[in-house]
């Protein structure tokens, strides 16, 4: 066995928590949320087990707050935070994965670009790894996004040996205790980075899967703007300024087999 792997524990709802936890980050997105929650919640109930769905509204600046509003007093299983301003994408994820309080928590971003249905592909897979991350195959983002997309994915390869195909696809579940254990700091858009470094210095095993991809139909992406990169690369510095040594004395301890790739259903390590 790797000595770097956790010892498997099995999630299961506990009185005070659902099982599932499904989180959105959400700015300016409100044509697109009353799809989202319908979508997540047809799909929650589907899934049989019991859940709530977290949405962060980051200081929106249309209806999308009395969107949420409107929803919450129809279905007591959703939950909004609210942000007076518009603070960042990794501020408002951190705060979703914060409030949520599943023994498994799922997070996607609120653009519609994913099918919410292939929720139940990752779930297949908590049971043999604390995290499952979905890969966008093929992604369906304009040329420049996808660009930038792949020389972030080959610096962070560089600098932090972390062998992930699709770093920032914001489809993914953690079993409850990645959350628990790992601090998250990160503002931006490096906090999928930062997660997963995170947690593979720690020994949680990551497993990858494909899932589908769209693109945008509705609202505006913010994610390729130069101020979102400059501080996902403030970021970047100031995480391998503080891991550099911990991943390098981490290294023997870890192998590729911490992070794994698995068919739809049925993979096998």
């Amino acid at each position: 066995m790797n000595p770097g792997a956790r010892t498997r524990t099995n999630a299961a709802a506990s009185p005070d928590r659902p099982r599932l936890s499904l989180v959105f980050p959400a700015f300016n997105e409100a044509e697109n949320l009353p799809l989202l929650l319908e979508s997540a919640t047809k799909i929650g109930d589907n899934l049989g087990s019991t859940f709530e769905i977290v949405i962060v509204d980051d200081g929106s600046q249309d209806e999308s707050a009395s969107v949420l509003d409107r929803w919450k007093e129809r279905d007591p299983r959703i939950v909004s935070v609210h942000h007076g301003t518009n603070l960042g994408y990794g501020a408002a994820l951190r705060a979703g994965l914060r409030e949520a309080r599943g023994e498994l928590v799922f997070f996607s971003d609120a653009d519609l670009q994913f099918d919410l249905s292939e929720i139940a592909v990752l779930l297949d897979h908590t049971d043999d790894v604390e995290i499952v991350a979905g890969y966008r195959a093929p992604r369906r983002d304009p040329w420049m996004r996808t660009l930038i997309a792949q020389i972030w994915g080959g610096l962070v390869r560089i600098l932090f040996d972390l062998p992930i195909r699709d770093i920032d696809c914001a489809f993914k579940v953690f079993r409850r205790e990645v959350l628990d254990e790992i601090p998250i700091e990160s503002i931006g858009a490096f906090i999928n980075t930062e997660i997963l470094v995170r947690a593979t210095t720690a020994g949680f095993r990551i497993r990858q899967i494909p899932v589908s991809h769209h693109p945008r139909r509705l609202g505006r992406q913010t994610g390729a703007h130069p101020r979102v990169i400059l501080r996902a690369l403030i970021e970047l510095a100031q995480l391998y300024g503080e891991l550099r040594l911990h991943v390098r004395r981490a290294q023997p301890a870890r192998s590729r087999a911490d992070v794994t790739e698995g068919r739809a259903r049925g993979a096998s390590n």
